[in-house]
């Protein structure tokens, strides 16, 4: 059953809700999150962290946030800190075909369920960022700005975007002249331009309406 938890105003993500389900007496509870779901091009990634139910967690990732508000030194940094942490972690991804073949809200869950099989642990409870996983028959909180609330979604995210985000760099030397080692595949103006002068590569997502415009215009000058 998914229970959908009301908007507060933005905090610095906390283990409260981790520490209810702890005093329940669940050992495994897993944050999720996704990075991606918005670009152009590239996968959609998601991360799942499994936080240990110690004291000493709040400590050890004590000024943790939304991995948006982070610099990219920083959020490696943090991936470093919350893989050797966590009790388990996974990184999970759903392709461009299957983001253009289902959805991308279909392909975030996907990739989510990849990332819970990933970290590889029996899971009791789910605490995701604002999706539910009606696949996946585990009591769940869906989290409106998960991110900003709960720390082992923050973590999850963080994982999610550190991961993507060194795909997106070893991409770019695969398709050169995109600038997906910059942008990491959204909708900058660099972008917009690459996608004029270059036409759509295999890592663009033909179902978004500017790559499907691209692809317009290529088959109309091709004609």
């Amino acid at each position: 059953m998914t229970h959908r938890l009301p908007r507060e105003p933005l905090q610095a993500p906390t283990l409260v809700f981790e520490h209810r389900l702890w005093a329940q007496g669940l050992r495994y509870v897993a944050g999720l999150d996704e990075a991606g779901r918005g670009a152009w091009a590239g996968p959609v990634a998601a991360g799942c962290v499994i936080l240990p139910p110690a004291d000493g967690v709040t400590a050890h990732l004590a000024g943790l946030r939304d991995s948006k508000q982070l610099t990219p030194a920083q959020r490696e940094r943090w991936a470093e800190r919350i893989r050797a942490l966590a009790l388990a972690w996974g990184v999970g991804m759903a392709s461009p075909e299957e983001i253009d073949q289902m959805g991308i809200v279909a392909a975030t869950r996907l990739a989510m369920q990849r990332a819970l099989a990933a970290a590889n642990l029996p899971v009791e409870h789910l605490l995701i960022d604002a999706l539910s996983l009606p696949e996946i028959p585990l009591p769940q909180h869906a989290l409106i700005h998960g991110d900003q609330r709960a720390v082992s979604i923050a973590a999850a995210a963080v994982l999610a975007k550190t991961a993507r985000d060194a795909l997106m760099r070893e991409y770019d030397a695969r398709y050169p002249g995109y600038g997906f080692a910059q942008h990491k595949g959204y909708g900058v103006p660099a972008h917009r331009e690459a996608l004029r002068r270059l036409g759509p590569c295999p890592l663009h997502r033909r179902s978004f309406a500017p790559v499907r415009t691209a692809c317009l215009t290529e088959t109309a000058d091709n004609a």
